[in-house]
């Protein structure tokens, strides 16, 4: 496993020894890159504590204003989840999860995203992501705090790395989140320009879904570069239709 390649990301964490103790965890389990998105308070005494010689993972950690700024080059990105989502997101187990990580660590960078303590993630953040991962738990008390979930996917990754897994399919690397973002953007244009709209009662979901599915695609690079050429293609041909 390319350990340099796997990001561990957390959104938001309000506890400075909750990103101590994430620092141990991951050390523990051979991983280096820790990612930190609008800490409440970092550095601080607290977290180097927790992190009890795991002092060199918090040295490196890499502190952003915002999550896209975080995930900018991930091809791949995995997100915890403890609540039922929208049906459309991919959602697997985290040893599955795991095996997914390190396949695709093997060309280019991942991330595996961590919600703050009180709330996780929202959908607004989970809107990057390829696959949500679950941690089985008891339904009385599924909540895992923070450090845990982290040591648990954490044990996972590096138990993968022993493991023969599926390779990755010959292809490029995953289109990043930048990317997506102005396939999107282009795509919401076109479906205005054409008149295609949502006509189910609420008339709020039809982008939500398309991209949902494209997530689930996992498109690469030139995947992308097809769809914008498509859609620009429409374009073009609109408006040399209107001119006529």
């Amino acid at each position: 496993m390319d350990r340099s390649a796997i990001r561990v990301v957390l959104v938001e964490p309000s506890h400075p020894g909750n990103i101590g103790a994430v620092a141990r965890a991951m050390k523990n389990m051979g991983l280096e890159q820790l990612v930190l998105v609008g800490p409440r308070q970092f550095p601080d005494a607290e977290a180097t504590a927790r992190a009890s010689g795991a002092d060199d993972v918090l040295a490196r950690a890499q502190v952003f204003a915002t999550l896209p700024e975080a995930l900018a080059d991930c091809g791949f990105v995995a997100a915890t989840t403890s609540r039922e989502r929208d049906q459309y997101f991919r959602v697997a187990d985290v040893r599955e999860a795991a095996g997914r990580l390190v396949s695709e660590a093997a060309r280019g960078p991942v991330a595996m995203l961590f919600g703050s303590e009180r709330a996780g993630l929202t959908n607004e953040q989970l809107k990057a992501a390829h696959l949500l991962v679950r941690i089985p738990a008891s339904p009385a008390y599924p909540s895992l705090n923070l450090a845990m979930a982290v040591q648990i996917v954490a044990y996972e990754l590096f138990r993968a790395d022993g493991v023969v897994v599926e390779p990755a399919p010959a292809a490029g690397p995953l289109a990043d989140p930048a990317e997506l973002e102005r396939l999107y953007t282009h795509f919401a244009q076109v479906l205005e320009e054409v008149d295609f709209r949502d006509r189910t009662q609420s008339g709020t979901h039809l982008m939500a879904r398309i991209r949902r599915f494209l997530q689930r695609a996992e498109l690469d690079h030139n995947e992308v570069n097809i769809l914008r050429g498509f859609l620009t293609a429409v374009q073009r041909r609109r408006r040399r239709a209107g001119e006529s």
